[in-house]
């Protein structure tokens, strides 16, 4: 089958057009793929659940006897090795995990104050 002459330049703009729809859409309009948009929403979640779980560090480290040992051996390492301190005490660790979060412990230090204690 032939197309006439006539309809070629609109199948070319039509064509034309939803290219530069596409592109405009996905750089500017905020369109994504499935996989960006789940990649996001794990990512959020995952932030959302380490926020919800920083009261829960704060409370272990509370109710800890040995808090003042823990929290002086925590200032005495270097920044760098705070993280792993923290989790070495068990206060990172959620209700159910076998194992202490690195996420938790870092947003525990921040809410622990460590140099105002």
């Amino acid at each position: 089958m032939t197309t006439p002459d006539w309809l070629k330049p609109g199948i070319y703009g039509a064509i034309g057009g939803a290219v530069l729809v596409a592109i405009v859409g996905f750089s500017w309009g905020g369109w994504m793929t499935s996989s960006s948009a789940n990649t996001m929403a794990s990512e959020m979640a995952r932030n959302d659940v380490i926020t919800a779980m920083i009261p829960v560090c704060v409370g272990l480290s509370r109710a800890d006897p040995a808090r003042e040992a823990q929290l002086a051996s925590i200032r005495d390492v270097a920044a760098y090795r705070q993280r792993d301190a923290v989790m070495a005490t068990g206060w990172a660790t959620m209700p159910g995990a076998d194992a202490p979060s690195r996420d938790l412990a870092q947003a525990c230090i921040a809410e622990l104050d460590l140099e105002a204690s």
